[in-house]
């Protein structure tokens, strides 16, 4: 599903691709956690479908994370 997102960062309109579906998006809205209502997703996913940030705005805004290997 495409889905468009204002960065609560910039302001900015981004568009990522995520593989959800509107049944995943409404349990999420009604208060399941978002790991556990979209399992498939990765972390900067799920940043994104919750703030609009991407992985670049991040981050150019935040630093670089580190991740679980």
């Amino acid at each position: 599903m495409l889905v468009n997102k204002r960065s609560i960062v910039s302001g900015k309109w981004h568009v990522m691709e995520l593989p959800i579906t509107n049944d995943q998006i409404e349990r999420w809205q009604n208060g399941e956690f978002i790991q556990n209502a979209m399992p498939d997703l990765n972390d900067e996913q799920r940043e994104f479908l919750m703030t609009g940030i991407t992985p670049d705005e991040w981050n150019a805004n935040f630093g670089e994370t580190e991740k679980n290997v």
